[in-house]
């Protein structure tokens, strides 16, 4: 089977994933993802949070669904937050843990998938002496779409949970993100940040 594929890397991911691809969905944009934040977007000439690119595309019918698994970052959820976006009913966000995977499908025709999250060094507008090194590939094949847009489905569905290994410690997921989920995690992260901290102090003391 003979399939097109655009190879991207580095800069070439920004104005071709995100510009290009989600940011003119016109029917429907399913985004998987591992890591979620803030990353900010140029929008009508202004850098803006990429939630007020999911919001302008809600606002105009298009379906957008965000599938991740680590807690979003505080500042995207505080934008989800004064966005309003959480209760519209186009938007949609769903949490399982053993998501790893990176795609972006648009209007059931474009594919990415790719190394890249959905963070300011991943697919955001990054300096390009201070973003990832990613890479990732863009394709209109109707049938490498279809496989990731079933697995995509299995998973947002939870046809996927009854075998689930993972379901004693799995958590509901997250349609309408919390900021006190973001909160709790960024405390207990930053306990163990100072507790690795003081342990390494002392150390260099000892």
């Amino acid at each position: 089977m003979n399939v097109e594929l655009e190879f991207l890397e580095g800069d070439d991911l920004y104005p071709r994933v995100v510009l290009e691809t989600m940011l003119r969905a016109k029917a429907n944009l399913w985004i998987a993802m591992a890591n979620v934040k803030d990353c900010q977007v140029e929008i009508r000439g202004r850098y803006r949070s990429i939630i007020d690119g999911f919001a302008a595309l809600c606002r105009k019918g298009v379906e957008v669904r965000l599938l991740h698994s680590g807690v979003p970052s505080a500042s995207f959820l505080g934008s989800l937050k004064e966005s309003g976006l959480a209760g519209n009913r186009n938007f949609k966000m769903r949490r399982c843990g053993r998501v790893h995977f990176k795609a972006v499908l648009a209007d059931d025709t474009h594919l990415h998938l790719g190394s890249a999250n959905l963070t300011g060094a991943g697919l955001g507008a990054k300096s390009p002496k201070r973003r990832n090194f990613e890479l990732g590939i863009l394709t209109q094949n109707p049938a490498l779409i279809e496989r990731v847009a079933q697995l995509y489905h299995r998973i947002w569905e939870g046809l996927l949970c009854p075998d689930c290994g993972r379901r004693n410690v799995c958590y509901v997921p997250l349609e309408e993100p919390r900021e006190d989920e973001s909160a709790k995690h960024a405390k207990r992260r930053e306990k163990t940040t100072e507790r690795a901290f003081d342990h390494g102090l002392h150390g260099l003391h000892g």
